[in-house]
């Protein structure tokens, strides 16, 4: 088999900015950079449960287990809860409905509790 049926990995930039109260959303801009080329991405979603306040979170990372750039796209879930109050380190891991896998770390500002991290959905531009 040729080198195309392998999976491979790249690196993500993501900015997040999340806000509500009962009911949260979630939306930003991004972009993945996969076998030495840049690729604009969106984001967007939609949370219940627990949300209120608002953050910005400026994530970077790597996304595995992908074979081409349409692999990224996709609604991403997570197990877990995460908080953050000011400023602070976040660090997750996410999986969409195709089996790549984001494992992102960076820093959130703002206030915001959640404790439901799926929905988050990414897209090609």
């Amino acid at each position: 088999m040729g080198a195309s049926a392998h999976a491979d990995e790249g690196r993500v930039a993501l900015s997040i900015f999340k806000g509500g109260w009962v009911i949260g959303g979630s939306g930003g801009s991004g972009t993945l950079t996969f076998q030495g080329r840049r690729y604009p991405l969106s984001i967007g979603g939609l949370s219940y449960g627990l949300v209120f306040g608002g953050s910005k979170a400026d994530l970077t990372g790597r996304v595995s287990n992908i074979r081409s750039p349409r692999d990224v796209a996709g609604i991403y879930g997570a197990a877990g809860a995460g908080a953050a109050i000011g400023v602070g380190a976040r660090a997750i891991v996410l999986r969409n409905e195709k089996g790549a896998v984001l494992e992102l770390s960076g820093r959130q500002v703002g206030l915001i509790a959640d404790l439901d991290l799926s929905g988050l959905a990414i897209g090609l531009k």
